[in-house]
């Protein structure tokens, strides 16, 4: 993994100046620095409503009673969208718009889905075991006390009014 990020953190931005250097050429400086901030703006407006989509699908998910796993990851998708595109850089922006765009978010969020595992959490909560395998009422085998009820503290008592009075 360290070194597709070493690679990335290095390949990324050697682009990004190599197309920078190219719209420069053909567009100039200054259409270059306004394009930037466009996409960067347009990019950033979208995300904004696309992920407040998303969270109304989740909501309408979970009141059906349904896991909304898909949307999600969309959300995540999303916001990686945002960083992307809030990156200025014109190859970050076009990956970010490609996964801004609803068809190709979707099919790459069920590629994630399909290879992520996902475990069930309440197969180990059963009235028998708990989740690291004891039963939870079961006294504490690290306690070997006789009888196991035993317990330390401190107590005052205090008088009511009506205590008082009798």
């Amino acid at each position: 993994m360290f070194p597709i990020l070493l690679l990335m953190f290095i390949t990324v931005p050697i682009i990004e100046i190599a197309l920078f250097i190219q719209v420069g050429g053909v567009l100039g400086l200054w259409p270059t620095v306004a394009l930037i901030l466009l996409t960067a703006f347009v990019g950033a407006s979208l995300v904004r409503s696309q992920g407040i989509q998303t969270l109304l699908s989740v909501q309408q998910r979970l009141q059906q009673g349904e896991l909304p796993a898909q949307q999600i990851v969309e959300g995540v998708m999303l916001a990686v969208a945002g960083v992307l595109l809030l990156t200025p850089g014109f190859m970050t922006d076009a990956m970010g718009m490609a996964v801004l765009l609803p068809w190709p978010r979707v099919w790459l969020a069920q590629q994630i889905m399909s290879r992520v595992k996902v475990a069930n959490f309440q197969s180990g909560f059963n009235h028998q075991q708990g989740p690291f395998g004891q039963d939870p009422f079961q006294q504490d085998p690290r306690n070997n006390q006789q009888g196991g009820s035993t317990f330390e503290g401190e107590y005052e008592r205090k008088h009511d009014d009506q205590d008082r009075l009798n």
